[in-house]
């Protein structure tokens, strides 16, 4: 207990630059993921068949494998198959894959959810917009949207708080989030090799910021009522 306490500081350093890895991964995955799920999911609701076939497929083949393989095809492919490593080398180039990768994976699973979203507000609600004389953009903007959002922030919700575990997974490429900070004390690290204990810390990082996340969700959930 002594020699963990005067480890304590060491460890508590590593896990917090870890973690602040893993909180640039999960906010700079929901800034690209956003949007361009809803690109994704107007592509797939298109009338225009060719992008439509496209866009489904984009999202089959996403939500048919494993995060972890679309890691590692993202980071090593263009490098080892191409001879073109367009990432770069170092941390910087291993977050920039990450994110490419973790944006693609979450926008198609996005994309999912707003398309339900968008086709479970019933269609009188449209036809109603056409009769009052509004565009289609303004019935979107005005009358879908709103309703779209309220219906979909239960399972993004759920997306979200899961995307938080994924980061975790950028291990696998070697970026050093939080889990590979927590799990290199095993290794060596700072002078410190053989302890397990750091690793259980980051389950309280995560616990902690899912909490906070599950009550800032659900203060929305309970804002957006009015659409009942």
């Amino acid at each position: 207990m002594e020699q963990m306490m005067e480890q304590m500081p060491v460890v508590v350093h590593a896990l917090n630059i870890g973690f602040l890895q893993t909180l640039k991964l999960f906010f700079v995955t929901l800034i690209g993921a956003f949007p361009l799920g809803l690109v994704i999911a107007f592509g797939s609701m298109s009338g225009f068949r060719p992008l439509s076939y496209l866009a489904k497929l984009v999202v089959w083949i996403i939500r048919g494998t494993p995060l972890m393989i679309q890691l590692l095809i993202i980071y090593y492919f263009p490098g080892l198959v191409l001879h073109n490593p367009i990432w770069g080398s170092g941390e910087s180039g291993r977050f920039l894959a990450a994110s490419v990768s973790f944006i693609l994976n979450y926008a198609c699973y996005f994309s999912e959810i707003y398309r339900g979203g968008i086709q479970g507000v019933p269609e009188g609600q449209e036809e109603a917009g056409l009769v009052l004389g509004m565009t289609k953009s303004q019935i979107f903007f005005r009358i879908t949207l709103l309703q779209m959002i309220k219906r979909i922030v239960p399972p993004m919700s759920n997306e979200i708080i899961t995307l938080v575990k994924d980061t975790s997974l950028a291990r696998i490429i070697a970026l050093q989030e939080i889990i590979w900070a927590g799990q290199a004390f095993m290794k060596g690290s700072y002078g410190i090799s053989g302890a397990i204990w750091p690793l259980f810390f980051t389950a309280v990082y995560y616990l902690i910021f899912n909490g906070i996340l599950t009550v800032a969700l659900g203060r929305l959930e309970e804002k957006l009522n009015y659409f009942r």
